[in-house]
């Protein structure tokens, strides 16, 4: 039997088994999921799908890297994904590493890291044991306009207490908000204020069971 989205097999709101009155139709048909894995670079895989009116879809098998947005900053860069570390639906997802929508994984920090310290002119993500959180760049090649640009980008200049640790480790938590297995592709957000506090409690506490 194939994969159907017919809802002609299905009961009733009262319960009664409606008698079947045609078979199936090749407009309710189904395919089988895709399971996109986290991979490296050499193994990514995406497959075009011809479907229904001469679209396609991309079927992402294998991905390594996506396109991730920090939305209080506005910027938006291409980071190696490194982990899968938490799934709402199904713990399975993080142990066989799948990669789907709202998934919550971990990317690389250096992209955002570089923009971070090239837009504000301050180094970020320091370890804890060092003094000073933010280290001023050295300015001493920059024209006076590029210090006036950055003193003034100075003033609005904040940075979350946890997003900095997370910068000292060298990995942002991010959430997937694309279908890698519709559109082929990883693109999410970075997580930060509550959303952040809220999935780094429940990610402790899957941790807790485990122990």
């Amino acid at each position: 039997m194939g994969i159907s989205r017919d809802s002609l097999h299905k009961r009733r709101a009262t319960g009664g088994k409606p008698a079947p009155w045609r078979k199936k139709r090749k407009f309710e048909m189904g395919r089988p999921a895709a399971n996109t894995k986290l991979s490296s670079a050499e193994n990514v895989t995406v497959r075009p799908v011809r479907c229904r009116g001469g679209n396609m879809k991309f079927r992402a098998l294998r991905l390594d890297a996506g396109n991730f947005s920090w939305g209080t900053e506005a910027c938006s860069r291409k980071a190696r994904i490194l982990d899968v570390v938490y799934n709402a639906s199904n713990n399975e997802l993080v142990r066989t590493q799948t990669l789907v929508k709202n998934a919550i994984i971990q990317v690389d920090a250096a992209p955002f890291r570089q923009w971070y310290q090239q837009h504000y002119g301050v180094s970020i993500g320091h370890k804890k044991n060092a003094p000073v959180t933010d280290v001023k760049l050295d300015d001493s090649g920059k024209s006076n306009h590029l210090k006036r640009k950055l003193a003034k980008r100075q003033e609005t200049r904040k940075l979350d207490g946890h997003l900095d640790e997370q910068f000292a480790t060298g990995r942002l938590y991010a959430c997937i908000s694309s279908r890698p297995g519709q559109c082929g592709r990883v693109s999410g957000y970075i997580l930060e204020g509550k959303e952040l506090e809220f999935y780094t409690k429940k990610m402790q506490k899957s941790k807790g069971k485990k122990a």
